[in-house]
């Protein structure tokens, strides 16, 4: 079961359910995959709100390999979700703010796709 308070979430893809988790090597990868010089350029990007498929494909992917799932990039990719773009818009929004809090008085913003 996931533990919110330690920025872990749950999500249903491909038929099962995966724990996320934005660890601090998961963090550190995203840092390279995305190029910020650092955690708060990170999180300053995520707040833009905007988002391409592949940006999903790698914060998805860096969430499951930090809660501990082997699945490689292209394992990652292959993953379906049952609500489709929108279900994987939220579980990339959700994992942001359990790593990082909310954005603003209220709620996280939900990214979008680009």
């Amino acid at each position: 079961m996931a533990n919110l308070h330690r920025g872990e979430i749950e999500a249903q893809f491909s038929g099962r359910s995966f724990r996320l988790c934005l660890t601090l090597g998961a963090l550190a990868e995203l840092e390279h995959a995305f190029g910020a010089a650092d955690l708060v350029a990170l999180a300053a990007r995520f707040e833009q709100g905007r988002l391409r498929a592949r940006d999903l494909a790698v914060i998805i992917g860096c969430g499951l390999r930090g809660a501990g799932a082997a699945l490689s990039e292209a394992e990652v990719a292959a993953l379906t979700h049952a609500d489709g773009l929108p279900g994987y818009v939220d579980v990339a929004g959700r994992l942001l703010a359990a790593t990082f809090g909310e954005v603003g008085p209220a709620h996280p913003r939900a990214p979008q796709v680009v």
